[in-house]
């Protein structure tokens, strides 16, 4: 099936749709924040969110702690961008607390480990997004999480492979 679209032909589309897809591709941070694509949760979301994992039983709380990481990395953004530094400083904080606890619960027969791994894969895109805008005094905290959250991901992606 071939569609042609105005004088675009087969051998000019690479010439028009790359430098689009590059600039596309080179501002994530500002292409999803001004679209909308993140829900970011308010704090009684999170709040409950914190709560169902606590409680939660060993297998599930891997994933719910992962929710809860993304959520707050999400929210870490957003202050950053609002130039709350010592707000997002205190959010990533608390996302290394929980990428603690998912790594601590990686022992644990988990279940939805497919999921977990996509989340933290889509979070520390996310976060490492946030660094490349984040000011200088921010950085060092950011890439701290980001090594820690980026160590997260691994281990999740090995225990996928191993079960």
């Amino acid at each position: 099936m071939r569609f042609l679209i105005g004088p675009v032909t087969r051998a000019t589309a690479p010439a028009v749709f790359v430098p689009v897809l590059a600039l596309m591709l080179a501002t994530p941070l500002c292409r999803a924040a001004s679209s909308g694509d993140e829900i970011i949760p308010d704090s009684a979301a999170l709040a409950q969110l914190e709560v169902r994992a606590s409680q939660a039983s060993p297998r599930e709380q891997c994933f719910l702690y992962t929710e809860l990481v993304h959520g707050m990395t999400e929210i870490a953004g957003k202050q950053m961008l609002e130039g709350e530094t010592e707000r997002a400083s205190e959010t990533l904080k608390r996302v290394e607390h929980y990428a603690n606890l998912i790594h601590l619960g990686l022992a644990k027969d988990t279940k939805r480990l497919k999921n977990a791994e996509m989340i933290m894969h889509h979070t520390t895109y996310r976060l490492a997004g946030y660094l490349h805008v984040a000011s200088s005094e921010d950085r060092a905290t950011l890439q701290a999480t980001l090594k820690r959250l980026d160590n997260v991901q691994s281990e999740l992606l090995d225990q996928v492979f191993n079960h």
